[in-house]
């Protein structure tokens, strides 16, 4: 993406300042974390869907949503490196009520969150070694290892893992997407901006646009720069770059399953469910099809894809629960340095963070998800991206931002999109909740 701010050069935030560094590839690694986080099995899901009902009419909105996450990815990397601070020391610049709404988010979120990321990785696993033992267990097995690595690795060990697993997603998807056999003349028509013919289109199409790679991941994007060793204005072009790199993967992932979608299902009027086990569905469409070697394959992918997003939450986000504890006890000077430093992957909150994602929700495994907690999981979840996208506005327009790093017009332009998107999904979700059941 290109520069959003209107500046080339590397400003000085303090005497610690770096001369810019040269934006290259073999620097990569905060975007394909982000990235390999922010994709899970409900993304790849949905992209089925829509290319299933809609053929390839709506891979033009796919691709849009990867440009809008690239800009609410790009403003997080730019406050941690323009300002030195944390994005969680930024919102609680705003006043006490960002604080009392993320306290409230990351406890609810992560409680449930965490017997959705270990069901999905349960399921491929499941799939491919039947009989072996039921699917709590599996979940409780992935939900376990997914604990001892990020409770026992830094961010290096951490980085690479997750390099590994997107290349076996990349792999997998891309097999697929060739196997079908897309047909290329409809799909670059899908590039055109058209709408389905049938109700609620609109809103379908905006979901589809939200939908694509990220929730809070692309908050944790920040902390994973600074984690990486990038902490002032000299790694900003590297950044950008390195943010491009991970929405064109995203893209990759996503446009290779609306294909699958299109060809596969589509052009032979097949419906899936939604949610994870739509994947399971597909696997069998596609032992059916091109044998059990494919489908094994496909299973592997299944796995790859939502195991990374289990490892990706249980690190990032106990980033910024450690983040957020540090400034509730009243340290408040929350500087990248410190993520960098790696004190944070070695702090009780991380920890405690991390046992809170894993033990808490193996009860859901077990006696089902509370109705009332799903229904605010769903309100809060829906209000985070809005929340995101209107306090980057806020912050990178403000004093709070070096001038030479506040937003330009393009940057402006793509955040208040995000924001107008994300509260139009917002009020829908709200809209769409059982109220009269809640109370």
């Amino acid at each position: 993406m290109a520069d959003t701010t209107g500046s080339t050069e590397a400003t000085p935030v303090g005497a610690a300042d770096s001369r810019p560094h040269k934006s290259s590839w073999r620097y990569i690694g905060p975007g394909i974390v982000v990235a390999a986080t922010g994709v899970g099995a409900g993304d790849l899901v949905a992209t089925l869907i829509a290319g299933s009902n809609f053929g390839y009419t709506l891979l033009w909105a796919a691709i849009i949503g990867c440009l809008v996450k690239i800009s609410l990815a790009e403003a997080a990397g730019r406050w941690h490196l323009s300002t030195g601070r944390t994005l969680f020391d930024g919102w609680a610049s705003l006043g006490r009520w960002t604080t009392w709404f993320f306290g409230a988010y990351v406890v609810v979120w992560g409680f449930v969150y965490g017997a959705a990321a270990m069901s999905s990785s349960a399921l491929p696993l499941q799939a491919l070694f039947p009989n072996v033992m039921d699917l709590e267990w599996w979940a409780i097995a992935c939900g376990l290892t997914g604990l001892v690595f990020v409770w026992f690795n830094k961010y290096a060990v951490f980085e690479k893992v997750m390099t590994v697993l997107v290349g076996v997603m990349f792999v997998v998807t891309v097999y697929l997407a060739i196997r079908v056999t897309p047909n290329l003349g409809d799909a670059f028509a899908g590039l055109l901006p058209v709408l389905p013919d049938e109700k609620d289109s609109i809103l379908n199409t905006l979901g589809l646009i939200g939908g694509v790679g990220g929730t809070i991941t692309l908050a944790a994007y920040g902390y994973w720069v600074n984690a990486k060793g990038w902490t002032d204005t000299g790694w900003m072009k590297v950044m950008r770059l390195d943010n491009r790199v991970a929405y064109i993967t995203t893209g990759i992932f996503v446009v290779a399953m609306l294909f699958v979608g299109a060809e596969l299902l589509h052009s032979a009027n097949v419906a899936i469910a939604s949610g994870d086990k739509g994947l399971l569905q597909l696997g069998d469409i596609l032992e059916d099809e091109y044998g059990t070697a494919t489908a094994k394959f496909f299973l592997i992918g299944f796995f790859a894809t939502s195991y990374t997003s289990l490892i990706g939450v249980w690190h990032g986000v106990s980033l910024m629960f450690a983040d957020f504890v540090a400034r509730y006890r009243g340290e408040r000077a929350q500087k990248g340095e410190e993520v960098a430093s790696g004190a944070r992957e070695r702090s009780w909150p991380f920890r405690a963070y991390l046992l809170w994602l894993t033990f808490p929700p193996i009860v859901l495994l077990f006696q089902g998800q509370p109705f009332r907690l799903i229904i605010l999981y769903g309100v809060l979840g829906a209000a985070f991206l809005p929340f995101l996208a209107g306090t980057l506005l806020w912050l990178l327009n403000s004093a709070r931002t070096p001038a030479p790093w506040r937003n330009g017009l393009l940057s402006n332009t793509m955040l208040t999109i995000a924001g107008l998107l994300f509260l139009v999904l917002c009020v829908k979700q709200i809209w769409d909740q059982p109220w009269a059941d809640f109370f």
